[in-house]
């Protein structure tokens, strides 16, 4: 993936996002005079120096509410996926160690590259693409999205994805990439499927999905858990697709898409006859409403990552390239 560089695509980004505040702030309502719709032009949805400063203020938010597990001081930056699984980790630190996080170590953010498509209409967002320094040698994937000119930038999807997985983007001229709306058909499964499609697959199976740690591999696990005597697992899969929670696909260059979406998942544990489910850990507990006596209802978020090929490629598997899940809520009974 590479930088936005240049002079000349700097300027004429810099005056196309100048057009977007002032086409989207612009409404004539006088009788006879035109009313000029900023949600109807295509136009990239930021710059790489707004990108970036952007960046910097979501990593500044991130770590101020760790290190306090205060969920109030990055509220105003995450949401959708992150946001509900972030904001129930700092609920379930803030429970457990009132005075602070013991464990925080700032997050850094080097090596920062931008994929920012051109698009009409709202959210608009964009890709950031950072090492840090946590996760080994993983690339930090952050989508950010705002609903207005005058919003904040959020990001809605965190994922962590080896640099040789990361594929290369279709870009134009002015190395701008290119965002698939959620009901495109030229992908092998449609971007608004994909959270239902998965969720589908993680019940019953099938063909879609390519083998691998996330499809395959947690299949396995499951099935090995629910094998286990004396403690029954039960689980439901549902797609997430409203609101901050809408898949969000680029245009690769081969044609297909790198494809952002949310699933939310429910595991039940209940004991048999005679015996208790086992004490969960604080965090769980922290999240906990009812007392846990025969059985425990967990609720998780996932988001996730994929590759979705062009319509008609050889084999047509979506590839889970990587998932972020959080534990947000549960119910003892």
């Amino acid at each position: 993936m590479s930088r936005l560089r240049g002079p000349r695509r700097l300027r004429r980004l810099e005056r196309w996002a100048t057009a977007t505040v002032t086409a989207a702030a612009l409404t004539l309502t006088a009788s006879g005079c035109v009313v000029v719709h900023g949600e109807r032009e295509v136009l990239p949805a930021t710059t790489p120096a707004e990108a970036a400063k952007a960046l910097n203020r979501f990593t500044e938010a991130y770590n101020a509410a760790d290190k306090a597990y205060d969920r109030t001081l990055d509220a105003d930056f995450v949401v959708g996926a992150l946001g509900a699984i972030d904001g129930a980790r700092l609920k379930a630190g803030r429970t457990n160690h009132p005075e602070g996080n013991p464990a925080h170590i700032p997050l850094t953010l080097t090596d920062a590259r931008f994929t920012i498509p051109q698009k009409a209409g709202w959210p608009r967002w964009f890709l950031a693409d950072a090492k840090g320094n946590k996760g080994g040698n993983q690339r930090w994937l952050m989508v950010f999205l705002r609903y207005g000119a005058t919003e904040e930038w959020r990001v809605a999807y965190l994922t962590l994805v080896a640099p040789g997985d990361i594929p290369e983007f279709r870009k134009d001229e002015d190395g701008l990439a290119e965002a698939l709306p959620e009901s495109s058909g030229e992908l092998a499964v449609v971007p608004g499927d994909l959270s239902q499609d998965y969720a589908t697959y993680l019940s019953n199976g099938g063909d879609t999905f390519a083998d691998g740690p996330h499809t395959t591999g947690w299949r396995q696990l499951r099935d090995r858990a629910a094998s286990r005597p004396g403690l029954a697992r039960q689980y439901i899969d549902q797609p997430r697709t409203d609101g901050a929670f809408a898949p969000l696909a680029l245009r690769t260059a081969d044609g297909g898409a790198l494809v952002f979406f949310t699933t939310r998942h429910y595991e039940k544990q209940t004991a048999a006859e005679g015996a208790s489910v086992p004490t969960p850990n604080k965090d769980v507990q922290a999240l906990t409403t009812g007392e846990v006596k025969q059985s425990l209802t967990m609720e998780f978020f996932s988001n996730e990552v994929a590759l979705d090929p062009p319509k008609g490629a050889a084999g047509q598997q979506v590839s889970i390239l990587a998932r972020v899940q959080g534990l947000t809520s549960a119910q003892g009974g």
